[in-house]
């Protein structure tokens, strides 16, 4: 048993919504990172309207020994929330837990895999 995978932790991170199926499709995902890979804590962190927020996502981390924390933003684009809320979380959060190494990814929607997944989905209602 590696130490250093237990002390890894993902917070998938999203916006929020009033309507509770909103999370869903976020839950999904951290379900999929529990199947491919069991020994990763993750969690999902919600900046505003649902919960868990963010700083109670990390703190529960912490608890469990976590020294490294990677933050993946859920967003397809960059708005206000990447661009601006989320580094101020990320400063207050580092400056709470300084033993921790928080790895902030870039939006979701900023990686190339996704661009393509999401193109061949829209792909499939054209005929061949």
């Amino acid at each position: 048993m590696h130490s250093s995978t237990h002390q890894q932790g993902i917070v998938l991170f999203a916006h929020g919504s009033r309507d509770p199926l909103w999370r869903l499709p976020i839950e999904a995902v951290a379900q999929q990172i529990k199947n491919l890979s069991p020994s990763t804590q993750v969690v999902c962190a919600f900046l505003e309207l649902t919960s868990p927020d963010l700083p109670t996502c990390v703190q529960t981390l912490s608890k469990q020994g976590l020294t490294h924390i990677a933050v993946v933003p859920m967003f397809l684009g960059i708005g206000k929330h990447a661009r601006e809320d989320l580094p101020e979380l990320m400063k207050s959060l580092q400056t709470n837990y300084p033993h921790i190494e928080f790895d902030l990814r870039r939006a979701i929607g900023e990686e190339p895999e996704l661009t393509l997944a999401m193109a061949q989905i829209a792909l499939k209602s054209i005929d061949p």
